[in-house]
């Protein structure tokens, strides 16, 4: 099964670890909520497996 990023905006805020580990992947909007890039956090994009290392080291 492929990797897919998105983000749970209402559980995770921007708290800005992911900016310095996975600045390709993983964003904010203005109001501080986190949202993946790939897709606009739809979730429906397959993330490389490049993406998936850099979001292992934001947990």
């Amino acid at each position: 099964m492929a990797p897919f990023t998105m983000v749970k905006r209402n559980i995770c805020i921007a708290f800005g670890a992911y900016n310095l580990v996975a600045p390709d992947v993983l964003d904010h909007t203005a109001d501080s909520f986190a949202f993946a890039l790939l897709d606009d956090n739809e979730g429906v994009t397959e993330a490389l497996e490049d993406l998936i290392e850099g979001l292992v080291g934001c947990f």
